[in-house]
């Protein structure tokens, strides 16, 4: 993927793609905004480029955070279909990984360039193994099928051992280069602590919590 043009990638980021409508109602609000007067036309073209690449994303599942039950599956998704992918190697009844996915969950509709994966470790007997998955949450992070991180527990994502925002693994996973640029402001940002605190997120919500007398530091399943 090129670089994009600065005002192009705002507007992106701020309003991201979902459907042909949208580019419509769009493209009519920026008629008389000042960022675009300068390179109009280039940037506007720019924009209903990156809207029909989104929308193609979509198409095959980009933008949202996906279980996959089948490793063989998702091993044909980090191999070949998807050049960047993010897997989350997860129990349901373990408390952090219910956290992790309210982060992930935050992360896949606005990094829609990323594939945003999970897979239960029960279903991937042969993945745990040969990428010696042993503490839960683990987030792998692959480009073009190979592995630029790993993330064991919530280490070195935040402020404490237990507290992190969704703009840190944000900020992680760019630094692999398994995201393309940042995305999070100060009001998602405002949005995840509270995914630290309640476990929650969407689908994540409530999730996998355990009462804090049976909570590991890190979960070892093995």
């Amino acid at each position: 993927m090129g670089s994009i043009d600065p005002a192009v990638a705002s507007v992106l980021d701020t309003r991201p793609p979902k459907d042909h409508s949208d580019e419509d109602e769009l493209l009519d609000s920026l008629d008389d905004d000042p960022a675009f007067e300068s390179f109009r036309e280039q940037r506007l073209q720019q924009l209903h480029e990156e809207f029909t690449r989104a929308k193609q994303l979509r198409n095959r599942e980009h933008g949202q955070y996906t279980e996959i039950k089948a490793e063989k599956a998702l091993m044909d998704i980090v191999n070949t279909d998807a050049e960047l992918c993010v897997v989350h190697f997860f129990k349901s009844d373990f408390h952090r990984c219910g956290i992790m996915d309210g982060h992930l969950e935050r992360l896949a509709p606005l990094h829609f360039d990323t594939r945003f994966l999970k897979i239960n470790v029960d279903n991937a007997p042969f993945l745990v193994t040969k990428l010696k998955v042993q503490v839960l949450p683990c987030v792998i992070a692959f480009k073009k099928g190979v592995s630029v991180d790993r993330i064991i527990g919530f280490e070195g994502l935040g402020y404490s051992e237990d507290t992190f925002a969704t703009k840190d693994l944000e900020r992680r996973l760019l630094r692999s280069g398994s995201l393309v640029r940042e995305k999070i402001n100060e009001s998602h940002d405002a949005r995840s602590m509270q995914i630290e605190h309640d476990g929650s997120g969407g689908r994540g919500r409530g999730r996998g919590q355990k009462s804090k007398d049976n909570e590991d530091d890190d979960d070892d399943w093995d």
